[in-house]
């Protein structure tokens, strides 16, 4: 495998946007995909995307395109920056234009509706590249802190080590520390279900709850995270790090994370229909909560909070009434 020079990031949304960032602070040459030519126009003449990363330059290195061709022309690293609902049908229009070569990188978080998979199975499928030629990118990635150049670290997860430590080296940036894992299945767990446990904390700051509700949140969420990651084979190690404890306290804790936003509208009473009006960004908890309370019965693992969060979002079960039935369950061992 030789060394990554070009990039195709497919989304100009505010997490591909700033990803692209990173991949131009860190030397590569970024080409982006945008749906809308007024944002591409943007990042092109501006070297702004002011509808998802205001008041942030982006490299010279960066430019914007609307058609996918463009974008994927020469680019030995693909990063597919998509709602993970949306991510299947995006690629089966992308797949002729991929690069068969090419590192695929994953930015989505969320299990698929009705399939029940990973993002990195949905790529695996719809393409047919190799699994090992996946990697997953995640962490406590909250993009405008990134876009800001304020320090992070993340995570880059693939089977194949070689490639995981490729990925790593082309997306180190002076502000963006990257380590490698061969845990994938962890990595996507620990993303997937973090944005569930993120809309339960904002459901708590809605109704205005305290800190040891809070607390109580996380580790119990952290516990429900390990739980099913364990069951599908994870490291149980990898719930300790940036993609598991690192990842849910920053969607948690944040009033930038999508998620938590979007939980504490539902806490203080909004509907679903009016937290995605104030909302206007995709919070991936709210589809995924559906997926990952299927997979965890598929393998009979119990997730008393994602129940909760689920019931809340598609049953019209006030929060109030979940947080009861969440302290009334039968007493357990931790």
């Amino acid at each position: 495998m030789t060394e990554i020079k070009r990039a195709a990031v497919l989304s100009a949304g505010s997490w591909g946007t700033t990803f692209g960032k990173v991949l131009a602070d860190a030397g590569r040459e970024v080409r982006i995909l945008a749906r809308r030519a007024e944002v591409a126009d943007a990042i092109n003449d501006s070297h702004t995307n002011p509808d998802y990363v205001p008041e942030v330059r982006l490299p010279d290195a960066v430019r914007a395109t609307t058609d996918p061709a463009v974008a994927l022309d020469g680019a030995d690293l693909v990063v597919l920056a998509t709602p993970s609902q949306a991510l299947r049908d995006n690629l089966v229009a992308w797949k002729p234009l991929l690069d068969p070569a090419a590192s695929v990188v994953s930015l989505a978080k969320g299990i698929e509706l009705n399939t029940l998979l990973r993002m990195s199975e949905v790529i695996a499928e719809v393409t047919g590249i190799p699994t090992d030629q996946v990697v997953v990118v995640t962490g406590p990635n909250l993009a405008p802190e990134i876009a800001h150049g304020q320090p992070t670290a993340a995570v880059v997860a693939c089977t194949d080590l070689d490639r995981a430590e490729l990925v790593q080296r082309a997306v180190a940036a002076p502000y963006f520390r990257p380590y490698t894992n061969t845990d994938v299945v962890g990595a996507e767990i620990g993303g997937a279900v973090k944005n569930v446990i993120a809309l339960a904390y904002g459901m708590a700051s809605g109704l205005g709850l305290g800190d040891n509700t809070k607390a109580t949140l996380i580790t119990r969420g952290l516990a429900e995270t390990s739980r099913l990651g364990e069951r599908l084979g994870a490291d149980p190690r990898t719930f300790s790090g940036l993609a598991g404890l690192g990842d849910l306290v920053a969607t948690c804790s944040s009033p930038l994370s999508r998620n938590h936003r979007f939980g504490e509208y539902l806490g203080r009473g909004d509907s679903l229909a009016a937290a995605q009006r104030a909302t206007r960004q995709t919070a991936e908890g709210v589809k995924s909560c559906r997926s990952i309370r299927d997979l965890a019965h598929r393998y009979h693992v119990e997730m008393p909070i994602t129940e909760q969060v689920e019931r809340v979002c598609y049953e019209q079960v006030p929060p109030s009434v979940a947080v009861r039935e969440l302290m009334s369950r039968d007493m357990k061992a931790e």
